[in-house]
C-alpha cells in the first residue's frame, strides 16, 4: 500500500516542480501528447498507468533516502550498507511499494532512449515486475505500451515530460496526497473528454462529496456494487481524515464490484494511491447481478451511483434479493435498490443515485416495489438534485437515503423517526461551473446535510445545537400516511410545497392597495369615456 510516511526535512531540495497545480500541467500535456495516436478511454488507462508507476518509484526513492539518512547506518559495515537499502522488509513495514530496479523510474528515464526493443517494452516489462513484487497490485497496471498502434517517439516524448513530476518533497504533505489530488483531476478531465461514456467511472465530486456528508461514515463496512473508479471510497476516507485525522484513516474498510475490467484497473490504482486496501474491490471485475463477488457482505454503509434505467442486465426473476417484488427488465432502478438493502447491516445506511422517474414511476411493477419498501420504513430521506449536475447524461437524477434502523438508537439518542420520510427540494440549488455544468457549493452541501442531522438528530447537529423544522419550498417531513395518500410517489416537490414570500416590512397593506388601484383604474376608465367623446366630436364636426 502506499506511503503514509510525511516528506523529511531536506527532500524539498529533490529536482522537479513542487506545486500540485504544476504537476498537473505537466501531465495533462502528457496526456495531449497521446490524443489522436489512440481513443480516449485508451489514453485514460494510458496515462494513468504511467503516472502510477512514477508515483511508486518517488515513494520508493523517498523512503530511500529517509534510511541512507538514518545515523544508525553509520553502524552498519559499508559493504553492507547497499543491501540494507535494498531490504525490502525496510519499504513494505511502511507501507512503501516495493520497485525492483529495473522498474524505478531514474532507470527507465536513463534508458528510454537506448533500451533493446525500445521504451514501450521497457515500460510493459517494468509494469510486470511491480506487480510480481506487489501481490495486491496482480493484474492492475497496464502493459499496453509496446503496441502497434502506440507512437514510441511520443512515448518517449511522455516519458521525459513525466519526469519532471515529483510527487515527493512538499514539505509537510506527504506523496500519497498529492498524487491523490493528481488522480482525481485527471479522472474529472478525462470525464470532460469522453462525455457520455464517462459515466462508467466516474460521479460528479460534488455529488459524491453530498452522499457522504449524509451519511458520515466515521467507521465500519463501506460498500458500493457499482463502484467506478473508486470515488464513493475516496471520498469516505477524506471525510474520516478530515474530521478524526489521519490517524483514523483506516477506521473504514472498503468493499466494491464493477464490471468494466479498464474502470477496475482504475479503482485498484485509485485505492492504492489514496493509502486505501485495493483488495476491497476484488481481484476481478464482475456483473453485480450476475456474479455478486460480495455475497456474504454486511455494510455499514452503500454509496451508488448505478447506471441509470438500465435495460441490458443479468435479470433472475427467482433471485433471493426481490424480496419486494421482482424488478422489470426494462429498468434495474429497483435491481438495484433492492440488491443494495440486501447488503445493509442491523443499522444499516445507504445513499443511491438515481433517475427521477424513480419516484414515480408505476410502469410494470415498479410502484408495487416502490410501496413495499416505504411500509416496510426503509425510506429515510429524498433529496431532488438540480439538473445539469451530470456531463454524462441529460437524466434528472434525485438522491434515495434508505436506513434499517430509525429509532434512536441507544446511546445514540437519535430523533426516533419510525414512519417518517424527510423530502428535501435541491432542485433550485447549485452554481453554474461553466455553461453546460452545474456544481453543488460547500454551502449548498452544508445547508442539505445539516438539514438531515437536524431531522436525524446526529452527533453533529448536536455539536452545531441544529434543529430541525419544515420549510415550505424547500424540506418537509411526512408520515408513511401521507406517502400512501400520494400514492406512495416520494417527488419532493409533492410535499414541500412552494416557498413562502418574505414580507416586506416597507410594503403598502393590501387593503390601501387595493383601494387605490381600483380608485386608479376608475379614473383612467373616466379618461378614457372623455377621451371617446372628445373624439366623438371632432369626427361629427368633420363630417359635418
Amino acid at each position: 500500500m502506499p506511503p503514509r510516511k510525511r516528506a523529511t526535512a531536506g527532500q524539498g531540495e529533490l529536482p522537479g516542480v513542487s506545486s500540485t497545480k504544476e504537476i498537473q500541467d505537466i501531465l495533462w500535456k502528457a496526456a495531449d501528447k497521446l490524443r489522436g495516436s489512440m481513443d480516449a478511454a485508451q489514453y485514460k488507462e494510458f496515462v494513468l498507468g504511467l503516472v502510477f508507476l512514477k508515483y511508486v518509484s518517488d515513494a520508493f526513492a523517498e523512503r530511500r533516502a529517509e534510511l541512507a539518512a538514518d545515523p544508525e547506518l553509520a553502524e552498519i559495515p559499508e559493504h553492507r550498507r547497499g543491501a540494507f537499502l535494498e531490504e525490502r522488509d525496510e519499504y513494505t513495514k511502511k507501507d512503501v511499494f516495493w520497485v525492483p530496479q529495473t522498474a524505478r523510474w531514474d532507470y527507465i528515464a536513463e534508458n528510454a532512449a537506448s533500451a533493446e526493443g525500445g521504451v514501450g517494452k521497457l515500460l510493459d516489462d517494468a509494469m510486470d515486475e511491480v506487480m510480481k513484487a506487489n501481490k495486491t497490485l496482480t493484474g492492475v497496471l497496464p502493459k499496453i505500451f509496446n503496441r502497434d498502434n502506440v507512437d514510441q517517439s511520443r512515448l518517449k516524448q511522455l516519458v521525459d515530460l513525466i519526469s519532471d513530476a515529483r510527487f515527493t518533497g512538499h514539505g509537510d504533505r506527504p506523496a500519497q496526497d498529492v498524487l491523490g489530488e493528481v488522480y482525481e483531476y485527471f479522472l474529472e478531465k478525462f470525464a470532460r473528454a469522453e462525455g457520455k461514456r464517462a459515466g462508467e467511472f466516474y460521479t460528479p465530486a460534488s455529488v459524491v462529496r453530498l452522499i457522504v456528508e449524509v451519511l458520515e461514515p466515521y467507521e465500519g463496512r463501506v460498500y458500493d456494487p457499482a463502484c467506478g473508479s473508486g470515488g464513493m471510497f475516496v471520498q469516505s476516507g477524506k471525510f474520516v481524515t478530515k474530521r478524526r485525522g489521519r490517524d483514523h484513516s483506516h477506521d473504514i474498510a472498503v468493499y466494491g464490484q464493477e464490471a468494466n475490467e479498464r474502470t477496475w484497473r482504475l479503482a485498484k490504482m485509485n485505492l492504492a494511491i489514496h493509502g486505501m486496501d485495493p483488495k476491497g474491490v476484488g481481484d476481478r471485475w464482475g456483473d453485480t447481478f450476475d456474479d455478486d463477488k460480495l455475497p456474504d457482505l454486511k455494510a455499514d454503509f452503500v454509496m451508488a451511483n448505478p447506471p441509470f434505467n438500465m435495460s441490458d442486465w443479468a435479470r433472475k426473476a427467482d433471485d433471493p434479493r426481490w424480496k419486494f417484488g421482482v424488478p422489470p427488465q426494462s429498468n434495474a432502478n429497483y435491481a438495484w435498490l433492492q440488491h443494495i438493502v440486501s447488503k445493509l447491516g442491523d443499522r444499516g445506511s445507504a445513499g443511491v443515485v438515481l433517475a427521477n422517474g424513480s419516484m414515480s414511476s408505476k410502469q410494470s411493477g415498479e410502484g408495487e416495489i416502490r410501496s413495499a419498501l416505504i411500509e416496510a420504513d426503509l425510506v429515510s430521506c429524498m433529496i431532488s438534485l438540480p439538473g445539469n449536475l451530470f456531463r454524462t447524461t441529460a437524466i434528472p437524477a434525485c438522491l434515495w437515503f434508505l436506513t434499517k434502523d430509525k429509532t434512536p438508537q441507544g446511546v445514540k439518542g437519535l430523533e426516533d423517526r419510525r414512519g417518517q420520510v424527510l423530502f428535501v427540494d435541491a432542485s433550485a440549488m447549485g452554481t453554474m461551473a461553466d455553461r453546460t455544468e452545474r456544481i453543488l457549493t460547500d454551502e449548498d452541501l452544508e445547508k442539505i446535510s445539516d438539514t438531515y442531522h437536524a431531522w436525524r438528530g446526529t452527533k453533529s447537529a448536536k455539536e452545531k445545537t441544529l434543529s430541525y423544522e419544515n420549510t415550505p419550498g424547500y424540506c418537509y417531513s411526512a408520515t408513511l400516511e401521507e406517502i400512501a395518500q400520494q400514492d406512495y410517489v416520494l417527488t419532493p416537490a409533492r410535499y414541500v410545497g412552494a416557498a413562502e414570500e418574505e414580507e416586506d416590512p416597507n410594503a403598502e397593506p393590501m387593503e390601501e392597495r387595493i383601494t387605490r388601484l381600483t380608485t386608479e383604474l376608475l379614473a383612467q376608465l373616466d379618461e378614457s369615456v372623455r377621451q371617446d367623446a372628445v373624439v366623438r366630436e371632432q369626427l361629427g364636426r368633420i363630417h359635418g
